[in-house]
């Protein structure tokens, strides 16, 4: 099961959630090495587009506008006459919904590949089966497998990549060095949030002990991120610290995080999508996991180390807890300090 070589005009569906989409990235590398001369064209929500901005691995990124001119029936219609008048000769479904084979499918693009999911095989021309034990395997290997079945190659390394322009960081540079980091201080982010839910988040005060440890013990400011709706969780974390931390919660757009967390120096997060932002940065980070599977979705990088505590329901994958939150009480700051000592025992580098 191949496609057709050579392709010309190819459509990748990205998937929804900014973490899911940085994991995708070494798939997305590997279809540009197979096909170098083809113009690749990401079609994503419009968090995920803004993601993919001058990622070398694609050409042009059109947003699915949704919610907005592309939602409901006549949204979908009106966005698959958009990729039909675009004359595709293939598209790549990393989204698994029935709904992205179905806009490629109505866009009359000849060969339409992805796994079956969803309901959707009838609609796609290469339908790939999913490979035996795939969904106990990292995620960055469920998006791998895709194109082992697809006869694409898998780049080597098959590592995360993400880019930002030299513009970005400099623009970030003097926003810190305005808010009182020197270029060259390095840099603690704090990362409270998740999008998936509460259950994935550890406390604000304990997030707020290990930010005061690492800052005093590395000659470092603590930068705490988060989005709009993450802001009062990092307003707490402000509130608990002895130090006096910069707070960014809710003051970045998606470009600006990427820029930021490209100039910083480590990292404490959640599992989360500025998790994986951080890990294709390869930024050392310690990462705290509760009730998501860290086999799946633990970060993709050798400057990583995983806190967790062993409970009889982890992971559980759900989005609130109702036993108290014990996987996620038992990790301590102490455990967190110590992770980041043994990935950092000399303390970081400066970032900005």
């Amino acid at each position: 099961m191949r496609f057709s070589d050579p392709q010309t005009s190819l459509l990748v569906r990205a998937t929804n959630w900014l973490g899911d989409a940085v994991m995708t990235t070494p798939a997305l590398a590997g279809v540009r090495e197979a096909f170098p001369d083809a113009r690749i064209v990401l079609l994503a929500r419009p968090l995920v587009a803004e993601l993919f901005r001058h990622h070398p691995d694609v050409d042009e990124v059109i947003v699915y506008e949704r919610p907005g001119r592309h939602e409901g029936a006549l949204g979908r219609l009106r966005l698959a006459g958009e990729l039909r008048r675009r004359r595709f000769d293939g598209a790549l479904l990393l989204q698994n919904a029935f709904d992205a084979a179905l806009i490629a499918f109505l866009g009359r693009i000849p060969e339409r590949a992805g796994y079956p999911t969803d309901g959707r095989r009838i609609l796609l021309t290469l339908p790939v089966p999913l490979p035996p034990g795939i969904l106990e395997r990292h995620e960055v290997e469920y998006y791998l497998c895709l194109l082992d079945g697809l006869g694409i190659p898998r780049p080597v390394p098959a590592s995360l990549k993400l880019s930002v322009t030299e513009e970005e960081k400099e623009a970030m540079a003097t926003r810190l060095a305005l808010l009182g980091i020197e270029r060259g201080a390095p840099i603690v982010a704090i990362n409270p949030g998740a999008t998936y839910g509460s259950a994935k988040r550890w406390y604000p005060d304990r997030f707020a002990a290990v930010a005061d440890a690492l800052s005093a013990e590395w000659g470092a400011r603590a930068v705490v991120l988060g989005s709009t709706a993450e802001a009062p969780l990092a307003g707490e974390i402000v509130t608990a610290m002895r130090t006096l931390p910069i707070d960014l919660a809710g003051k970045t757009t998606v470009r600006e995080l990427m820029a930021l967390l490209s100039l910083s120096s480590f990292l404490v997060t959640n599992d989360s999508g500025p998790m994986h932002i951080g890990a294709a940065f390869d930024v050392p980070l310690v990462a705290i996991f509760g009730p998501t599977d860290w086999r799946r979705t633990s970060p993709w990088t050798f400057h990583a180390k995983v806190v967790r505590v062993e409970i009889d329901c982890s992971p559980c994958r759900d989005r609130t807890c109702d036993r108290g939150h014990e996987c996620m009480l038992g990790v301590t700051p102490e455990m967190v300090i110590d992770a980041a000592r043994q990935l950092l025992p000399k303390g970081p580098r400066g970032g900005a």
